[in-house]
C-alpha cells in the first residue's frame, strides 16, 4: 500500500510534477492581460468617450450609495465565478474541452488587462489607484484560483488520455482516486471563490466609494 504523504509534501510534489503546465497557463493568462491592455490603446476616441461616459455614471451612483446591497453583490459575484470555474472543471472531464479551457483563461486575463488599462488610460494615476481597490482585492485570490483550476483541469485531461490510449502500468492511479482528487481541488477553489466574492461585495464598495470621491475632486 502506498504511504500517504502530508498535504504540504503532496502540494510540493504536485507543483514539481506539473511545473511546465503551471508555467504555460501563467504565461497564457499574462498574454491575455497584455492583449486586454493593447485593446484599450486600439480603441478610437469615440469608443473611449462612450465607455468613459458610462463609467462616470457608475462612479456617480457609487458616490451616492446607489449600488446593489452587499448581500446581492456577494451572491452575484460568487455564482458568476463558480459557474466560470465549474465550466472549466467540467471541460477537464470532457477531455475535448481542453482548448476551451485555454480560451477561457485567456479571456479572464484579457478582462483584467482591459479593465486596468482603461482606467489608467483615462484617469492616469487616479485610475491606477481606482483599479487597485476595485480589481485587486478579489483578484488576489481569483487569479490564482483560475490558474490552479486551468492547470489541474489540463493535468486531469492529460492523465485520462494517457489511461485511455497508453498501455496501463502499475504506477497509474486508479480512475476513481484520480477523479476524487480532482473533485477535492474544485472544492478548495470554491472556498477561494467564496472569500474572493466576500472581498468584492463587502470590501471593494467601501474602498471604491472613498477613492471615487478622491478621483472626482
Amino acid at each position: 500500500m502506498r504511504k500517504q504523504l502530508p498535504l504540504s509534501a503532496m502540494m510540493k510534489q504536485h507543483l514539481k510534477e506539473h511545473s511546465s503546465i503551471y508555467l504555460f497557463v501563467f504565461v497564457l493568462f499574462l498574454m491575455g492581460v497584455i492583449f486586454g491592455a493593447i485593446i484599450v490603446n486600439s480603441m478610437n476616441l469615440s469608443q473611449k468617450e462612450d465607455l468613459y461616459y458610462y463609467l462616470n455614471r457608475f462612479f456617480g451612483q457609487v458616490a451616492e450609495g446607489k449600488v446593489a446591497s452587499s448581500a446581492d453583490m456577494f451572491q452575484q459575484s460568487f455564482f458568476h465565478n463558480l459557474k466560470y470555474l465549474g465550466l472549466m472543471w467540467i471541460l477537464g472531464i470532457s477531455i475535448i474541452g481542453l482548448p476551451v479551457i485555454l480560451v477561457m483563461l485567456f479571456i479572464k486575463g484579457m478582462v483584467v488587462g482591459f479593465t486596468v488599462g482603461f482606467l489608467v488610460n483615462q484617469l492616469g494615476l487616479k485610475g491606477f489607484l481606482l483599479s487597485f481597490v476595485t480589481v485587486l482585492p478579489q483578484n488576489i485570490l481569483l487569479i490564482p484560483a483560475f490558474i490552479l483550476m486551468s492547470a489541474v483541469a489540463i493535468s486531469f485531461t492529460l492523465k485520462i488520455i494517457r489511461q485511455l490510449f497508453v498501455k496501463k502500468t502499475n504506477n497509474m492511479e486508479a480512475p476513481f482516486s484520480l477523479f476524487m482528487r480532482y473533485a477535492s481541488v474544485f472544492l478548495f477553489i470554491g472556498v477561494l471563490a467564496i472569500v474572493a466574492s466576500g472581498f468584492e461585495a463587502y470590501a471593494s464598495p467601501f474602498l471604491m466609494k472613498n477613492v471615487v470621491e478622491f478621483v472626482s475632486k
